[in-house]
């Protein structure tokens, strides 16, 4: 080859390299774009809901009077969830994952904007049970999202974004909704959250297609097709045993946790002798430590593996709930209270994380689905189990125990995270398993 040839041959080597680099870069501005558009329109979301929370429980108590009228309100989400998950994924897992976003988001603000006309709580009951089957599309269909729109290397600081997001929005959305109360009405509030799901679905709107291979329609769901994807789960979950043990530890961890919360009033109220303004302020503590672990996650995400952020996060949770369980006084509890709050993301992350990463995307519409009815239905026998045992036993013995046990499941949880033999599932560089 002459002189020239090899010039020439040079030249467009760099021109292909160039070419390359561009297209790498817009790529990557590309995603960057993406993940913001969807962070927003969650955010905006996460927001409204908070706000909507303050609101909702103040419309119906002005509206009724009876404090057991609002307690109805928390037990209709896990209802519609059990009878709507064990058919929701296989939906989920067969349309156009961006439509349903966009379509649950509209249907939830046309929903939530009507609230405020009744005068009867049942209409409300009947609004809220049909808000929370659209939350069994949404949720599911916007973690399969996120798996596919954000790339495995990106996961992890995409989540830990999400969950300083949703902490800041838990300290400032009920502040928004008390200040909001304070100048104008109880309806206002509420129609701010319908706001929110119409800010979200925009945004849903301007990202793209991630399975335009989907159905449009789902033409024949019927029990044969049903019977057929629960025995895909149950083959998935018998195939990867640690997946599923991790899983479930997490959400049985999430679910005495929960039944923890439930008691929290009573506990800090009748047994510590807070007042509410203190009760206020422990919150208030909460959700600062919610954002600065959020914050802290955020910044070192990259530093800390999937296996770190499971076993710190969920000790630290466990060693929080501890301290609160065996707190005597107010600065006691709050020093728990903050611990929680600044470990829950660190859990949260790692463990969303570990989930996207491992579990097939043709098929996360379904396992979320079907899981998520198990953990309904122990979410309410946890609830009403903590709550019945503390009309026998005392109340700090109740949650004395089930702090007990959390520790003993976040024992159980680092083991699996830090056994030698699974690394291959936390392994952060490896081809991405989860869209097999």
């Amino acid at each position: 080859m002459n002189q020239r040839g090899t010039l020439f041959l040079i030249e467009r080597v760099f021109i292909r390299i160039h070419k390359c680099g561009v297209n790498i870069s817009q790529q990557s501005i590309s995603q960057k774009k993406n993940s913001f558009l969807l962070l927003f329109g969650l955010g905006m979301s996460t927001l409204g809901d908070f706000i909507y929370l303050v609101a909702i429980n103040v419309f119906v108590l002005k509206l009724t009077g009876s404090a057991a009228a609002v307690a109805g309100l928390w037990i209709i989400g896990p209802i519609a969830s059990i009878f709507t998950k064990f058919w929701s994924g296989s939906m989920i897992d067969r349309l156009n994952l961006r439509r349903i976003m966009i379509g649950t988001d509209i249907i939830r603000a046309a929903i939530v904007a009507i609230i405020p006309f009744f005068s009867s709580i049942w209409p409300i009951y009947v609004c809220l049970f049909f808000l929370s089957i659209s939350k069994a599309f949404f949720e599911p269909a916007a973690v399969t999202y996120i798996t596919n729109i954000v790339p495995e290397k990106g996961r992890k600081q995409f989540n830990s974004f999400r969950s300083l997001i949703t902490s800041s929005a838990f300290l400032i959305g009920p502040a928004i909704s008390g200040a909001l109360l304070l100048v104008t009405t109880v309806h206002l509030s509420i129609w701010i959250n319908a706001v929110s799901f119409v800010v979200s679905a925009i945004m849903v709107y301007l990202l793209p297609n991630v399975n335009n291979d989907a159905d449009q329609t789902v033409n024949k769901l019927d029990l044969k097709l049903l019977k057929s994807d629960w025995k895909e789960v149950f083959k998935f979950t018998q195939r990867n045993l640690f997946v599923v043990k991790v899983y479930f530890i997490a959400q049985f961890f999430m679910i005495v946790a929960l039944g923890m919360d439930a008691q929290e009033v009573v506990f800090t109220q009748k047994v510590l002798n807070l007042s509410e303004a203190e009760y206020g302020l422990l919150i208030s503590l909460t959700g600062v430590g919610s954002i600065l672990g959020a914050a802290t996650v955020s910044f070192v995400a990259k530093k800390l593996s999937i296996r770190m952020l499971i076993s710190s996060g969920y000790f630290m949770l466990s060693v929080g709930y501890l301290i609160y369980a065996f707190s005597f006084s107010f600065w006691s509890v709050a020093f728990g209270f903050i611990v929680l709050g600044f470990f829950n993301s660190f859990s949260g992350t790692g463990f969303m994380t570990f989930y996207q990463n491992n579990v097939p995307v043709k098929m996360m519409g379904r396992i979320s689905s079907i899981y998520g009815i198990f953990q309904s239905v122990f979410q309410i026998i946890f609830i009403l189990l903590i709550g019945f045992t503390g009309d026998i036993i005392p109340v700090r013995y109740s949650i004395i125990a089930a702090s007990i046990l959390l520790l003993l499941l976040s024992i159980w949880q680092i083991k699996l995270a830090l056994m030698p033999s699974k690394s291959e599932y936390f392994n952060e560089e490896s081809e991405l398993r989860s869209t097999s």
